[in-house]
């Protein structure tokens, strides 16, 4: 179990990587957290690793960063609010913070495991987080950068609507003004790049050209979004490993097709997408450790449609074309299989071949499963590893319960 200490320890395998980026095969299966929680755990405290950058908003993480490092709070909203708020408001997400922040309180402060976002939906709070580092700095700045972002401020609420207006009205003018914010920015980094509020404040400029150029992309195919999503979030992992030297090294946390190779999978082969792991292989090389996690049954946190009420779904039995159902008929309830060590023969072949695997991500519609959740891909090309639990349980979502102020709880902070 990933609480047992020995769990951790089987990942003494992939110590001496760069990056160790931890999958899931869903977005709302408690048993991925817990045991991505618990490898992370044994990777900053037995092989050094300084990093842990997620799957979520750059602005978002920066709250749960000055928690665990114990940085001085800023006023911002709370993090992880919009949908899906689960994905990050869960129990099992809020236990491995705060033993992060236990780790940290032991270490000097330039030693602390900080811990980022990667992902770039939050365009507003990143707009105002740069304004709010310019204003505290060179207001002169502060006053140009927000001339910059004013041509997108009627779409701060809404940035699929820029995009919209974007495709069918010709409205590329924004482009320009946040490209030029995310260029001085970057000047400024150059000139100090040991300040960690500039790399907070950088960070979110990119954020913002990347974000206006997505939702610009979206309408235009979803090859071309998801690869600008998926570069974005890998720029932004090599920003942090450089802003924390070269000795640095990261455990990610993404979903499996972010972190798999995009080229075993027919998202890669026949749809022109690439994806997080894939860039990191290309980069790193060997030292880009992909761990996949897979399961055959049980529940999970989802929603059915995009801005949908949280459901916990039960999960059909996987398919006996998948390659869940060859782990589920092994009738091992846990397992994790070293794919670059395969010495049968015909296990290698069989995990070679092209066959579904599932993919559930925020929304689950068990009813359209085959067409909606399932893929083509090369299990042992995909990933280094692969982490198995036959049945799972639901992540147990929190902090959204209204405190006796009628607000809602801080998350993590009230948890």
């Amino acid at each position: 179990m990933p609480e047992d200490p020995a769990f951790g320890r089987l990942f003494d395998r992939f110590g001496a990587s760069r990056v160790v980026l931890l999958g899931e095969a869903s977005h709302g299966t408690a048993e991925f957290y817990r045991a991505r929680a618990a490898i992370t755990r044994h990777l900053i405290e037995a092989h050094g690793f300084s990093i842990v950058a997620v799957e979520a908003d750059w602005p978002d993480a920066a709250a749960i960063e000055r928690y665990v490092r114990d940085r001085a709070a800023v006023a911002a909203p709370s993090p992880f609010q919009r949908f899906p708020f689960w994905m990050w408001r869960n129990r099992e997400f809020a236990d491995f913070v705060a033993a992060l922040r236990e780790i940290n309180r032991s270490r000097p402060a330039d030693a602390r495991a900080a811990f980022y976002g990667l992902d770039l939906y939050s365009l507003s709070a990143s707009m105002s987080a740069v304004v709010a580092y310019l204003d505290a700095t060179d207001p002169g700045a502060a006053a140009l950068a927000r001339s910059r972002y004013a041509c997108l401020t009627p779409w701060r609420r809404d940035p699929a609507v820029y995009g919209r207006a974007a495709r069918h009205d010709g409205l590329g003018r924004c482009e320009a003004a946040v490209v030029a914010q995310l260029s001085d920015m970057l000047a400024r980094r150059l000139a100090d790049g040991t300040d960690a509020a500039l790399l907070d404040a950088t960070q979110n400029a990119r954020l913002v050209a990347a974000a206006e150029r997505y939702y610009r992309e979206m309408y235009r195919g979803s090859a071309d979004s998801w690869n600008l999503r998926d570069t974005h979030m890998f720029e932004t992992l090599c920003a942090v490993l450089d802003a924390h030297g070269p000795d640095s090294r990261a455990v990610v946390w993404a979903h499996n097709s972010h972190i798999g190779d995009a080229r075993a999978t027919r998202m890669g082969r026949d749809e022109g997408e690439l994806n997080l792991g894939q860039l990191c292989r290309e980069r790193f090389g060997e030292q880009a450790a992909l761990v996949g996690f897979g399961t055959h049954t049980g529940e999970v946190a989802a929603a059915s449609d995009w801005d949908g009420p949280l459901e916990i779904k039960r999960v059909l039995p996987a398919r006996p074309d998948s390659q869940e159902s060859r782990f589920h008929e092994a009738g091992l309830s846990r397992a994790l299989l070293d794919l670059r060590t395969l010495a049968h023969p015909g296990l290698r072949l069989a995990l070679h071949a092209a066959r579904l695997e599932r993919f559930i991500g925020v929304i689950y519609r068990p009813e359209t499963e085959y067409h909606s959740h399932y893929a083509e891909a090369d299990l042992a090309s995909q990933f280094y590893a692969y982490v198995w639990f036959d049945r799972t349980t639901a992540v147990t979502p929190v902090g959204m319960e209204p405190a006796h102020d009628g607000t809602l709880d801080l998350f993590p902070f009230g948890v």
